[in-house]
């Protein structure tokens, strides 16, 4: 269940510069890494080489920073939920920062705030800062200036 449901465009609008709340924790394996890497073809060795990755700039491997992106996918609707409206579509990003590696084996989680809203042809343009942090960290895994359009 999400931490935030928005009912409506006047809903939508009224939490524009809430925290909306954050995700659950999840760890990042070697497994969802490699897969990360099959998937893509990014086989890196600091991404699937354990050994050498130990050895190497960050002392393990380390996840790929496009498979933390792709993660606020699972993130975002633990946090959010927007009912009353025919559709809503990821209408991509603004921008995307990767301050700090994610280590395989550590816990990641987001944090959502709404923070723009605009009104498009059939809806509303929102962006949500999607703030994807590593347990323990000081800095951010990842920053994403995520827009959606909320469809009437």
């Amino acid at each position: 269940m999400a931490s935030t449901v928005l009912d409506g465009p006047d809903d939508v609008r009224a939490h524009l510069g809430r925290h909306l709340g954050h995700s659950e924790w999840i760890e990042i394996d070697q497994d969802r890494v490699t897969l990360f890497a099959d998937a893509t073809g990014d086989h890196q060795w600091i991404h699937v080489d354990p050994e050498r990755a130990t050895k190497g700039p960050f002392g393990a491997p380390i996840a790929h920073g496009y498979l933390t992106l792709s993660i606020s996918n699972l993130f975002l609707p633990q946090i959010v939920e927007v009912r009353g409206f025919s559709a809503g579509v990821n209408y991509g990003v603004d921008k995307v920062r990767f301050p700090s590696p994610v280590k395989v084996g550590a816990r990641i989680r987001a944090g959502a705030e709404l923070t723009a809203i605009s009104e498009v042809n059939g809806g509303l343009q929102t962006t949500i800062v999607i703030t994807i942090d590593i347990e323990g960290g000081t800095k951010p895994a990842c920053v994403i200036e995520s827009l959606s359009r909320w469809l009437y």
